[in-house]
């Protein structure tokens, strides 16, 4: 089928929206018609070359949801009429991760920036008659898309399109990132260091987890007025100038947990985090850096000698096909603020202005909201 995309032709050029032809659902597909897509900073980082493509173009977007159109032979677990959330890390269900209950590095992941389909390793998507690599094997800045099974999360049909789509990456790694890689518990003190779409589901799992002191550490005013109502105790704008109050707010034991959300990492910030982290204490880095990077500043001596623990992170440790519909249980029971994540709604054909609004700090998350004109 035609219908069109927002693609990338080139490192730092703007995202055009034009006609791309689709492929049909083959072994283990399906075909969705997309409701809504997340607008996350991680694909923002194909624009600056952060996260190195094999080629371009490229049709961006891994987070959304939407309802299944159409179905390919042997599909198991979904249906015509389903509702589902994309996952931007596909779980098979039978790899060792995913049987070691570490669905989060299944191992289909190593195929995801290749464009090439798990089911028989060609390309669903053409434009200007090239082959197009769909980020995470996804691509939901598109109105139509053909995934596979493993990618599509079956949801509840009374969840509202753009909160479902938020949990298909952001908010799921957030949350995580607390509960499960972070292991936040009654009583701590942590730190949520970018509170973005992903910061702040962070915050919110420390929240729920029972957290004591929550700081938010953001250089956007907005954002930590918004971090404040969502639930932390204390907001600052830098690392450096968290470092003081926090000592005098726990008498000079630190945060037992940091947790690195921002939108873009680098090696220098690790430091000035590890400072903020107890003895014994946990730095989690969420936040992706460019894979060209190499260097880490830390002070090697303290690290071992406080018996500090930095560990690394993606989508939050979860098993999309479980943690998904738990999100949305708590969405809907008043757990898990969602909706007030979404800051603005754009049409397909202003996303170019969307991931500007995220640039200058206008946004939590900005989602794009699927209409028949978009079609």
């Amino acid at each position: 089928m035609k219908t069109k995309g927002a693609l990338l032709w080139g490192l730092n050029e703007p995202f055009s929206v034009e006609e791309i032809e689709l492929g049909d659902p083959r072994e283990g597909e399906v075909q969705i018609r997309m409701e809504a897509a997340g607008m996350c900073h991680s694909d923002y980082h194909i624009v600056t070359g952060a996260t190195p493509m094999p080629s371009f173009p490229v049709l961006a977007g891994h987070e959304g949801a939407g309802v299944v159109t159409k179905v390919g032979p042997n599909v198991k677990r979904l249906k015509e009429g389903d509702h589902v959330v994309l996952s931007f890390i596909p779980a098979c269900g039978t790899c060792d991760p995913c049987r070691k209950g570490q669905s989060n590095l299944c191992d289909l992941g190593m195929g995801l920036l290749t464009g090439q389909s798990i089911s028989d390793g060609s390309y669903r998507v053409q434009a200007r008659g090239q082959n197009v690599i769909p980020m995470s094997l996804l691509g939901t800045f598109s109105p139509y898309m053909t995934v596979h099974e493993f990618s599509a999360v079956k949801i509840d049909e009374a969840i509202p399109f753009d909160v479902a789509a938020l949990v298909g990456c952001g908010a799921t790694t957030g949350w995580g990132s607390a509960t499960r890689v972070a292991q936040v518990s009654p009583g701590d003190t942590v730190a949520i260091v970018g509170v973005g779409g992903v910061g702040m589901s962070a915050l919110q799992g420390a929240v729920v987890s029972g957290a004591r002191n929550i700081i938010a550490i953001d250089p956007v005013a907005f954002k930590r007025e918004q971090a404040l109502k969502f639930g932390a105790t204390h907001a600052y704008a830098s690392l450096e100038e968290a470092i003081v109050p926090v000592m005098e707010l726990t008498w000079g034991k630190m945060c037992d947990k940091v947790i690195l959300t921002m939108g873009e990492m680098d090696g220098a910030m690790i430091d000035p985090a590890l400072t903020l982290t107890a003895k014994a204490g946990t730095c989690v880095v969420t936040s992706m850096g460019k894979m060209s990077d190499m260097d880490v500043k830390m002070n090697l001596f303290l690290f071992a000698m406080l018996q500090k623990t930095l560990k690394g992170n993606v989508f939050g440790g979860a098993n999309p096909q479980t943690e998904i519909p738990m999100l949305l249980d708590l969405y809907k029971s008043g757990q898990l603020n969602l909706q007030d994540m979404i800051s603005n709604t754009y049409s397909l054909e202003q996303i170019n202005e969307g991931y500007q609004d995220m640039l200058d700090g206008k946004n939590l998350r900005g989602v794009i909201k699927y209409t028949d004109a978009d079609r």
